[in-house]
């Protein structure tokens, strides 16, 4: 059944994927409209070979839209998605205003998608771009040994800041391989070429990073297990685009190599990577792809009950709008939506 749609925040990076994702995956639209910022106002962005012009986002935008896909800032959602799903609209929101809401659920369709069948609010929260892919790749782990900790070492792409993150990513990277002077930051906290950030987030009070909390709250909330310990560090690293990160998991009695393999390569979502054959996650593989690709898979030699695993995947699709859309796609085939 095909739905109005309206995407919020389309001019943005991850708003102008939503609008690519859409096409590609023949979301069925009824109709469609783009909302920005005033200063966006008035531009055109293209959709299934039309031109749309960018509207100002205002409350009376929302009416007759059945699903919103938003991407704004924090600010920005709180006033407006409550708006919208007040206007009728199921608003599946990027940001994280709502990720820890117990009235929003927080969805990834591989993992919990049932979720979506409690929705007070109207508002169904996108998770965090590291917590995505995390979660598909432990929640069939999850479900063979039931993980009691995850402990999280992050190699986060410069696009994970965005538009501004690549454009000072590059600016830096072009003036590092010239051998000259590296300039300024102006969206990372440091030189990001030729150098890694541990402190390129806010820093909260319990001394871990606000990506850190997020990891671990978010992961506990997606997998409907308030118990699972999870131990994160986040970096950025010289990379444009994709996710990467070591997993070390610890379960409630052993689990075998050949166990975990078999149930992440039956997993939704999972492209489990045999290393036996040379092959390895790796950022430019799992770039402009819908996939978490999973690899490296071996017992912890430390725990007799632990697994250590490597997992990648593009931050800015299924971290990001490609979870959005599915969260949609999902709406509409369960009937909750149209």
């Amino acid at each position: 059944m095909a739905v109005n749609v309206a995407v919020v925040g389309a001019t943005g990076a991850v708003g102008d994927l939503i609008r690519k994702v859409l096409a590609e995956r023949h979301f069925p639209v009824k109709s469609i409209k783009f909302l920005a910022s005033e200063k966006s106002a008035g531009r055109t962005v293209e959709f299934a070979g039309k031109e749309y012009p960018v509207e100002p986002i205002r409350p009376e935008a929302f009416a007759g839209v059945q699903i919103v896909l938003s991407s704004t800032p924090s600010s920005v959602s709180k006033e407006y998605s409550p708006i919208a799903a007040r206007a009728g609209a199921v608003v599946v929101d990027n940001s994280s205003a709502w990720r820890m809401d117990p009235d929003c659920p927080l969805v990834v369709p591989e993992v919990n998608a049932d979720q979506l069948h409690h929705i007070p609010k109207r508002i169904v929260a996108n998770p965090n771009c590291v917590a995505i892919p995390l979660c598909v790749a432990l929640k069939p782990l999850h479900d063979l040994g039931r993980v009691r900790r995850a402990v999280v070492a992050t190699y986060q792409s410069s696009s994970g800041k965005g538009a501004k993150g690549l454009a000072d990513f590059d600016a830096q990277l072009r003036a590092f391989a010239a051998g000259g002077p590296v300039p300024a930051p102006t969206a990372h906290r440091g030189q990001l070429a030729g150098n890694v950030l541990t402190l390129d987030w806010t820093l909260d009070p319990n001394g871990y990073t606000e990506e850190e909390n997020k990891v671990v709250n978010e992961t506990r909330k997606i997998l409907g297990d308030a118990t699972i310990g999870v131990s994160p560090t986040c970096v950025r690293v010289p990379v444009r685009v994709a996710h990467s990160m070591a997993v070390t998991a610890e379960f409630d009695h052993p689990v075998t190599v050949a166990e975990a393999r078999k149930v992440l390569a039956e997993a939704p979502g999972v492209v489990l990577v045999d290393e036996a054959r040379g092959e390895v996650p790796q950022p430019l593989h799992a770039e402009g792809t819908d996939h978490t690709y999973v690899g490296r898979v071996r017992k912890d030699p430390s725990h007799p009950a632990a697994l250590s695993l490597w997992v990648v995947a593009d931050n800015l699709r299924k971290g990001a709008a490609s979870n959005a859309v599915q969260c949609a796609e999902e709406l509409v085939k369960r009937g909750i939506v149209g």
